[in-house]
């Protein structure tokens, strides 16, 4: 875990319980890490894929202004996955889904090509040999039920690109009362200090 690329996506700013667990667990590995980038995707927000930005991400000659720029930013948030050992990813779940903000990564770092490719065989991840943590806070109880649809996509999406270990903390239960929320942040915190043990 040497190099460590962490990605907060709340929109809750000093009030976000993922962004305070994975800042637990970041000062908790202060004297483990070579490195630490920190991408805050809701404080500096990401463009939103649509026609002209997916036609840009294909390169070639004759792009807009607008699709140069968004090409050098996937550009760079790929060589920052690849340069780091570690992802650390805040994903709390709003309505369901994982926020906007997270999406918008995804979808400047899937390129065919760059980060997977077309085989005879399916589609091949090319970015491999990485650990990958995501700490995942709900205000309801979700786990393993029917409405948590946002691990199996988070797992797709990340091994589809090739990013294939991956492990969850939970933080659930936060908008259920006091009780509930505190046990939802001490679980969490219980398996982050796993990780560092």
């Amino acid at each position: 875990m040497s190099n460590v690329l962490v990605l907060k996506s709340s929109i809750l700013g000093d009030y976000s319980q993922s962004n305070g667990l994975i800042d637990h667990l970041i000062a908790s590995w202060q004297d483990k890490v070579n490195s630490v980038v920190e991408r805050n995707l809701a404080t500096d927000p990401l463009p939103v894929l649509d026609g002209e930005i997916a036609g840009g991400l294909r390169g070639g000659d004759n792009l807009t202004p607008r699709q140069q720029e968004t090409l050098a930013l996937s550009d760079k948030l790929i060589e920052e996955i690849k340069t780091s050992d570690t992802l650390v990813i805040a994903a709390p779940m709003y309505n369901f889904s994982i926020p906007t903000q997270l999406k918008n990564w995804f979808d400047l770092i899937a390129r065919t090509g760059v980060t997977f490719s077309y085989t005879e065989n399916g589609p091949v991840g090319l970015l491999t040999d990485k650990k990958v943590i995501i700490v995942t806070t709900r205000g309801g109880m979700h786990k393993d039920g029917a409405t948590d649809v946002m691990v199996p996509y988070l797992k797709t999406i990340l091994g589809f690109v090739g990013l294939t270990d991956v492990e969850f903390i939970y933080s659930e239960a936060l908008n259920m009362g006091e009780e509930f929320a505190a046990k939802g942040i001490t679980d969490a915190k219980s398996e982050l200090e796993k990780l560092t043990a």
